[in-house]
């Protein structure tokens, strides 16, 4: 079988291909002219790289595998945005959104086909959960979009697509380090969001890591009550848990919330939301309801968001609101995948199996059902 080496850190694929080389003869400084290809400036098939020895580039593709995700549709807004719909070599499909705004390029990955939280708004959680992503099935969509012609590359990489990223922080943790090293794509830490409901054991491992990642909290509701009615995951992990976790966090962390017309958007919703954040110092991110997402809920109007905002600042809390991108490409997360879901059989999310918190930090963290 093929080693596949986009499943591997920069490092690990250094060694496996010097190990490879070594026995072959090759002088070592082959490893240099090969880790480029893999993600700095990606190739299809070893036999791109001219550089090599066309012996060498046979045995390279006999031994090593550089899987590719299937671009099954591309989808581009009037205001940029760009969706990519990918198909995965199982049949599963994921989604990937590239977001320019002046000088920056935001991607927003995914991390899991599916999701097993079943928020109440999510697109995503409409389909059910898949499966956990492979590390090469994470990285890859940054890869793929670095194949396109010509190439879309990203300064800002959000972990803001379909899945929960710290329910397979296994795979995502890896990726992590292939998305800021020298010898991967080399983007730096601090452009990187990894958002979260607020898995408490994959927080604690995230803020493990020496690079200053930054984190985004889903909290959508500032009670426990009505988050429970919107995210089930509260129940596991009710508010005060994960605010005493972002608070013990050390950097950056942002408080994501969805504006929900007449169920979340009320002033002691801001007034309790204040509360919250000011107890881990946290930035809030108001988002509006993305057309198109799950459920019958109604956007917060504008006003009633400018309102909530102003709301948050006189009481000390940093706000800003975000900007809608790709209305006219249902661009929320999950959309363009339902979509061609809606024309197949429908399985239920699962809520246990696959789903789980990898164990990657010591002893305390264990396998745990959503």
């Amino acid at each position: 079988m093929k080693t596949n080496l986009l499943n591997l850190t920069p490092a690990h694929a250094a060694e496996t291909l010097g190990a490879f080389l070594a026995a072959r003869g090759e002088p070592a400084y082959r490893v240099k002219q090969l880790l480029p290809a893999l993600w700095q400036h990606p190739v299809t098939a070893f036999q791109e790289v001219t550089t090599l020895p066309q012996a060498l580039r046979d045995a390279l593709d006999e031994a090593f595998a550089l899987p590719r995700l299937s671009l099954v549709a591309r989808q581009s807004s009037s205001d940029g945005t760009e969706k990519f719909l990918f198909q995965l070599q199982d049949g599963q499909s994921i989604e990937t959104v590239a977001i320019p705004d002046a000088d920056r390029m935001t991607f927003c990955i995914s991390s899991q086909a599916g999701c097993a939280l079943q928020c109440a708004f999510c697109a995503t959680g409409v389909m059910g959960f898949a499966r956990n992503l492979e590390v090469h099935e994470i990285a890859g969509q940054v890869r793929e979009l670095a194949l396109l012609d010509p190439p879309v590359r990203p300064t800002n990489i959000v972990f803001m697509g379909m899945g929960e990223p710290l329910m397979n922080w296994g795979n995502v943790d890896p990726t992590l380090t292939i998305l800021t090293a020298p010898d991967g794509f080399g983007i730096g830490a601090r452009h990187i969001t990894v958002s979260t409901v607020g898995v408490l054991p994959g927080i604690i491992a995230l803020g493990e890591r020496p690079e200053q990642f930054r984190l985004a909290i889903s909290i959508h509701a500032p009670s426990d009550e009505l988050r429970r009615s919107l995210m089930p995951i509260n129940v596991k992990y009710p508010l005060a848990e994960v605010v005493a976790a972002a608070a013990a966090f050390d950097r950056r962390v942002t408080f994501e919330y969805v504006m929900l017309g007449g169920i979340n958007d009320e002033p002691e919703h801001a007034d309790q939301l204040a509360a919250l954040a000011r107890e881990c110092k946290a930035f809030v991110n108001l988002i509006p309801l993305h057309p198109g997402g799950a459920g019958n809920f109604t956007p917060t109007t504008a006003a009633g968001i400018r309102a909530f905002a102003s709301r948050l600042r006189r009481i000390g809390v940093e706000v800003a609101i975000r900007k809608s991108r790709g209305k006219d490409i249902a661009a929320a997360c999950g959309q363009l995948r339902v979509e061609r879901l809606r024309r197949r059989a429908h399985h239920a999310p699962q809520q246990d199996g696959d789903v789980h918190v990898a164990c990657a930090v010591g002893a305390r963290f264990h396998r745990r059902p959503a």
